[in-house]
């Protein structure tokens, strides 16, 4: 073997083993145990519902009577994109007087995708001409403010 090949052979096998072959499994959320939520039953407090599956890990944006838990297991491996192994959602909803109305418990399957919309929102703005872009500010810099002399 001359040099030119043994050189390249080494650099190729810098080059691979260089590639990250981990798999990285993150768990994220706090989905109470089974055994737990086996235990919720409809008329329990908010208060008896805390200390039986510990704190919601989000609560509805526009209605605090809706609890959410909610855990994934996502697979991640070197510049892939993540996959999505598990994920579970429990919802808890509390009636008006704070005591268990409803609570149902939800997996990857019962899921749906939300597509991103690509459309954009226009904003009114003027229109600023050169001098005011970036000369407008001229001067409305001042670091020590004026004193009445007397």
């Amino acid at each position: 073997m001359s040099r030119y090949n043994l050189f390249f052979l080494g650099l190729l096998l810098c080059a691979v083993s260089a590639c990250s072959s981990d798999v990285f499994l993150v768990h994220n959320g706090n989905m109470p145990a089974p055994e737990k939520i086996a235990k919720l039953e409809k008329g329990q407090t908010k208060q008896t519902v805390a200390e039986l599956l510990g704190s919601p890990s989000s609560v509805a944006s526009f209605d605090d009577n809706t609890w959410i838990y909610m855990s994934s297991t996502v697979r991640k491996f070197a510049f892939l994109d993540p996959k999505v192994l598990q994920r579970n959602i429990l919802t808890v909803e509390f009636d008006n007087k704070g005591k268990v109305r409803n609570f149902a418990e939800i997996d990857e399957s019962q899921g749906r995708k939300v597509g991103i919309d690509q459309d954009e929102t226009e904003i009114q703005t003027q229109d600023v001409g050169f001098f005011k872009k970036y000369f407008g500010g001229v001067g409305a810099y001042m670091p020590i403010a004026p004193t009445k002399e007397e």
